[in-house]
């Protein structure tokens, strides 16, 4: 009788422990096998749309996450060649209005920290460090999956969620399909905020769009200290990953941009490179009692900004397809699946798009300009409507 199982969920990241609260919130057990020694979270900077602050209530940590965010008044983008202001959304009181919750920024590891403690908090889900799954099976009589990790040992459970990240052991076994690698070069760093340029410490989410490349930059905690992501396009054939940045690498990429918006590069001590990577949208997200989640089933993109915010919708997803099937997994997970494929894969193609938009050059920057200079806030929320009206109540496929 696998219902007494737990549910496994392979990995703890955002993903991963979004998952875990979803499951505890709908009665199950749940087992997290994490690879690292210790469960926590690396990284800069995310922005977070109402979607994830309707994503974190659904799960129960909505008051940890808005005691950690910084809630900005505004997103702008300048053109990083002349400053010219190319477009301005307001987040303040219209916007929560229109959309329910607020736009903010946070740094990543505090997003992780507020779905851990709730996590913690249940009582409900065991936490496995320096456990890397490499292979699942399936017992289709019995109706359960199991993981096995690098050591051998098996983990048995009703059902399995690869929330696994961007090398999904789960997905490269059931679909095994390569990564498209970009050539889009990212460096983000965190600095203080006594090292910032006062005239750029805006309350905002801001972008400087320039040819095949863009530097944003945005407050964390507290306004305390200063995110700064830039992006270019690789001259060289690039690999999928993560490494030791350099200084006189980001430099040799902007050299047309303004003083003020290149003075940004020259204030990280360290930088981290991401030489980035997204895959094809896929249809199937569900083989048997397993499934995928977050960046292992739809890997994008930074130029959305909706990576972690997915995998949490995701999760609520997954969470309300079994609350309204009553636990059956069969039933749950085609409805998860159904009601998750297209959305996020517009997501991914919509990056794709917006990377090409953001580093526009020649007439084509001009065409963007004029696209989006002096468009009313209303016009603006409407273009946002289908990403940010996104809440647990219309989150499940309609028949």
């Amino acid at each position: 009788m696998n219902q007494d199982l737990p549910v496994i969920v392979a990995g703890g990241g955002i993903g991963g422990l979004a998952a875990a609260l979803a499951l505890v919130r709908q009665g199950f057990k749940v087992q997290v096998l994490e690879q690292a020694p210790e469960i926590g979270e690396i990284g800069a900077g995310i922005q977070l749309g109402p979607n994830a602050f309707h994503a974190f209530d659904a799960l129960g940590v909505g008051e940890k996450a808005r005691g950690r965010a910084v809630y900005t008044d505004c997103m702008v983008m300048h053109d990083a060649i002349d400053e010219s202001l190319v477009g301005r959304i307001e987040t303040g009181e219209a916007f929560r209005k229109r959309f329910g919750n607020p736009y903010a920024v946070i740094h990543r590891v505090d997003v992780h920290l507020s779905l851990l403690e709730g996590a913690q908090e249940t009582g409900r889900v065991e936490f496995h460090t320096n456990t890397r799954l490499v292979k699942v099976e399936q017992d289709e009589a019995a109706r359960t999956v199991t993981a096995i990790d690098q050591n051998g040992k098996r983990w048995t459970g009703q059902a399995l969620i690869g929330a696994d990240g961007v090398r999904s052991v789960v997905r490269a076994q059931y679909v095994n399909d390569p990564p498209r690698v970009t050539g889009h070069v990212v460096y983000r760093a965190v600095v203080d905020k006594s090292e910032f340029p006062q005239d750029l410490q805006w309350n905002a989410a801001s972008l400087w769009a320039g040819p095949k490349c863009h530097l944003v930059h945005y407050p964390l905690r507290g306004g305390e200290q200063y995110n700064i992501v830039v992006t270019f396009h690789s001259r060289k054939a690039e690999e999928w990953g993560v490494t030791e940045g350099s200084k006189e690498e980001v430099e040799s990429y902007f050299q047309g941009i303004s003083p003020k918006a290149r003075q940004l590069i020259e204030l990280p001590k360290t930088w981290k490179r991401w030489a980035t990577a997204d895959k094809e949208p896929i249809g199937t997200w569900v083989f048997g009692r397993a499934t995928i989640l977050g960046d292992a089933a739809h890997p994008t993109t930074q130029y959305m900004a909706q990576g972690a915010c997915m995998a949490m919708e995701d999760a609520v997803t997954l969470g309300e397809a079994l609350r309204l099937n009553g636990n059956d997994w069969d039933k749950a997970l085609a409805l998860y699946q159904r009601s998750r494929v297209a959305r996020t894969a517009r997501i991914v193609l919509s990056g794709r798009e917006m990377g090409r938009i953001y580093h526009a050059a020649g007439v084509e920057r001009l065409v963007r300009n004029s696209l989006w200079m002096g468009r009313s806030q209303e016009r603006f929320y409407d273009a946002m409507e289908w990403l940010y009206g996104w809440n647990v109540e219309n989150c499940l496929a309609r028949d």
